[in-house]
């Protein structure tokens, strides 16, 4: 038996310590500890001796170990790279707001979308991660910055509705009042737009928003770009989320990537604005990481592309880059200790 305790709804925690013929109130205390972000059983002390040493023999705990660490010295953003038990690695990122700090968590070691413009993908999906994985994020982030999170984008390496049902898990975690206590107005997950997923997410009633990476106002640029639009097409993906804001309620943010030359004309605007025409959209411009080996270079438009959005009425932000200095791209830490490592081929760069 190697039971992944962290993983455990609070109760499912209670099954557990029923069937080891333990009071029901074990649940919560191991709970708690496990949300606190202990890294051995030994240290839940209100435990008794005896049950500490049966949860260490049967029962796993998930602690990630910190492969490299970047702090930007322009803005206090802090990049992680966490080696995972089986030696796997995925990337963390804490950047500062004025209204609260905010942990970008990965759901996948590495992600099969196949995105041209970002390192994420490079050398294909891994694994899927464990919810503890992903709940690790926050708690060890938070110990080792030393900064209270205070909302969470799931916007790191890999696809969230790729692993739903460890995403779902994970949210009920942080969300939990005995644990983290994360609001789910406080969260938001990002799709490249598995609509059959999102639909599925529609009917859990979540109060989070979700996060579409459109990037593209057609299905020729889209393609291009995402190699999912292939099997969906941009109009099947509008009247999902449409879909989904009639089901939720809860307005839907359009990620858009600026590429220089590619998606970020008048006439891209004008198509954008078509699409997103009757929705409650908001709409978050963002100004492209350079990748070295990418042909793809940021946007020199991006406010006149704003400016155009606005004047039609779709509320449309720039997204603040952070963390400059450092590598906080999505994938590109990982990135890098896959070439050092050899894991990256040359084949494996972006197109």
């Amino acid at each position: 038996m190697n039971v992944d305790l962290k993983s455990m709804t609070l109760e499912e925690l209670g099954d557990f310590f029923r069937q080891l013929g333990q009071p029901a109130f074990r649940a919560k205390q191991v709970f708690q500890w496990l949300h606190r972000g202990v890294t051995s059983f030994s240290e839940m002390s209100n435990l008794p001796k005896s049950l500490r040493q049966q949860l260490e023999e049967h029962c796993t705990l998930t602690v990630p170990v910190v492969e490299r660490r970047q702090e930007s010295k322009l803005d206090g953003t802090i990049k992680y790279l966490w080696r995972l038990s089986d030696g796997s690695c995925i990337e963390t990122v804490l950047m500062r707001y004025q209204h609260g700090n905010t942990v970008c968590v990965s759901c996948q070691v590495g992600c099969n979308m196949g995105c041209v413009f970002c390192a994420s993908t490079l050398g294909g999906k891994v694994r899927n991660l464990t919810a503890s994985e992903i709940l690790d994020q926050v708690i060890f982030t938070q110990k080792d910055s030393g900064a209270t999170i205070h909302n969470i984008v799931m916007m790191g390496i890999g696809e969230p509705l790729d692993n739903f049902d460890q995403v779902v898990r994970f949210l009920h975690l942080v969300n939990h009042p005995d644990g983290l206590n994360i609001g789910m107005r406080h969260i938001s997950l990002s799709t490249c737009g598995l609509v059959n997923q999102i639909d599925k997410l529609a009917q859990l009633g979540l109060q989070l928003t979700l996060s579409v990476s459109l990037h593209a106002p057609n299905d020729e640029i889209r393609s291009r770009l995402m190699p999912v639009n292939r099997a969906v097409g941009v109009e099947r993906l509008m009247d999902t989320c449409r879909r989904y804001f009639q089901t939720t309620g809860r307005r839907i943010s359009y990620e858009y990537a600026m590429i220089d030359g590619v998606n970020d004309s008048d006439a891209h605007a004008d198509q954008l604005l078509a699409l997103l025409k009757g929705q409650q959209a908001h709409v978050n411009l963002i100004p492209l990481n350079n990748i070295e080996e990418s042909p793809l270079k940021p946007s020199r438009r991006v406010r006149q592309f704003q400016q155009r959005l606005e004047a039609h009425g779709v509320t449309a932000t720039v997204r603040r880059k952070l963390g400059g200095d450092i590598d906080a791209s999505c994938g590109q830490l990982r990135r890098k200790q896959m070439k050092e490592s050899g894991a990256l081929s040359g084949k494996e760069q972006p197109q």
